[in-house]
């Protein structure tokens, strides 16, 4: 009895997937997209970034100075690519940050900044006259700014020594002993995994429920609007066992995009921790099954929910409506999980739903297994996933289904 009913399970599963994806485009959302996500999120753009920045380090901007001139800092802008343009400050610049008639050669980026300097009874005073939503100006701000304070400590420097001082000493009383990166316990794996943990069960809960909502569509109302659930029902199996084998659809294919997905991750992984930017994180075996059996509860309990809204919906158009809107229930929890203190949590918080299984994703990340927080997601988990599927079997035994749906 038990192998007739899986044959049935089996056999509805394996329809629905080549239904879903013998579309050449179904095959590029399931397939190549989420293959392609974290490489071009971790690889990519830093590359992009990077050719951005040299190129804009590359540039040589237009800078005007204003005031007096000193010998020493205007050598430092000299080796900045800064096109320097003097002019006289202007007598009622009492506020040097006030652009007065400067702010309309700003806004039209006649020039890229405006730098004015005064002393004032030997203080120095200065204003960089810039425009922050111009890159240009912002990168002509930071590189004065750096070589200002630059030559700002070497004025400091100069009047400690004229002053019998020793400016290391004096500017630095209180120092760190040795390398502060070896006074760190953590491992450079748990460093890793605490820098994943934080965005990784986010992604992961944001891609299930996203990628489950149109074959679950497609498999219900879908075939609410093409007329071919009837057939389904006619066929010699029960309902529950048409939802198991349409479930098993959905999440063998959210399975295969959140797994190439996965993939795809470790593979930017590996190559950035072969560029020293983040390492590898070191998990146990026991931590990696628990998070496997976490992604999986999580995911029958969402497939199981997007499927029952889906047929509950009348047409592909309502279970549209329906599930987009959804989605937020799932971010919402999700980005809320990341702000959670994870040391010293209360146990209560993996008892709420899908928080808990993201706070799961989290610990086990950092490799913290901890038996009174699996117990409690682990249960919590199992009783929600268990009314997800009931609601869900529900909507699939209503006597509606065949309804006409004008």
């Amino acid at each position: 009895m038990m192998s007739e009913s899986w044959r049935y399970i089996r056999v509805i599963s394996a329809k629905e997937i080549i239904e879903f994806i013998r579309d050449w485009r179904t095959l590029v959302a399931v397939i190549v997209i989420p293959l392609l996500i974290f490489p071009a999120l971790f690889i990519a753009l830093p590359m992009l970034m990077q050719s951005e920045a040299a190129e804009l380090d590359a540039l040589t901007l237009e800078v005007v100075w204003q005031g007096d001139v000193e010998d020493d800092l205007h050598l430092k802008y000299q080796d900045l690519k800064l096109n320097l343009t003097f002019e006289e400050l202007s007598d009622d610049a009492e506020n040097l940050s006030d652009p007065g008639s400067d702010l309309d050669r700003l806004r039209n980026q006649e020039y890229d900044a405006i730098f004015r300097l005064r002393n004032s009874s030997g203080t120095w005073e200065f204003s960089i006259l810039h425009l922050s939503t111009s890159e240009y100006s912002a990168e002509a701000k930071a590189r004065m700014l750096g070589a200002l304070y630059d030559w700002e400590m070497e004025v400091i420097n100069g009047t400690l020594t004229e002053a019998g001082l020793e400016p290391n000493e004096t500017l630095n009383p209180v120092k760190w002993d040795g390398n502060p990166e070896y006074a760190d316990a953590a491992t450079k794996g748990e460093q890793a995994g605490l820098a994943l943990s934080l965005f990784i069960p986010m992604v992961i809960a944001i891609w299930t429920a996203t990628s489950a909502i149109q074959p679950s569509i497609d498999m219900t109302a879908g075939e609410r609007e093409r007329g071919t659930l009837e057939a389904l029902l006619c066929l010699p199996c029960s309902r529950v066992q048409l939802l198991a084998g349409k479930w098993l659809a959905v999440a063998t294919i959210t399975s295969v995009g959140v797994g190439l997905q996965l993939a795809g991750l470790m593979f930017a992984i590996t190559y950035l921790a072969s560029s020293s930017i983040i390492g590898v994180p070191s998990i146990s075996w026991s931590s990696v099954m628990l998070l496997g059996i976490a992604i999986l509860i999580f995911a029958i309990m969402v497939v199981a929910f997007e499927l029952a809204i889906a047929m509950k919906s009348h047409s592909v158009k309502e279970a549209g409506s329906l599930l987009g809107p959804a989605i937020i229930f799932i971010m919402f929890p999700a980005i809320f999980t990341q702000f959670i203190n994870l040391d010293g949590i209360e146990a209560f918080w993996f008892s709420v739903p899908l928080v808990n299984i993201l706070l799961a994703m989290r610990e086990l990340l950092l490799d913290r297994v901890i038996l009174e927080h699996i117990v409690v997601w682990l249960v919590s988990s199992l009783l929600y996933a268990g009314i997800a599927a009931w609601y869900a079997a529900r909507q699939f035994k209503r006597e509606d289904l065949v309804a006409s749906l004008s």
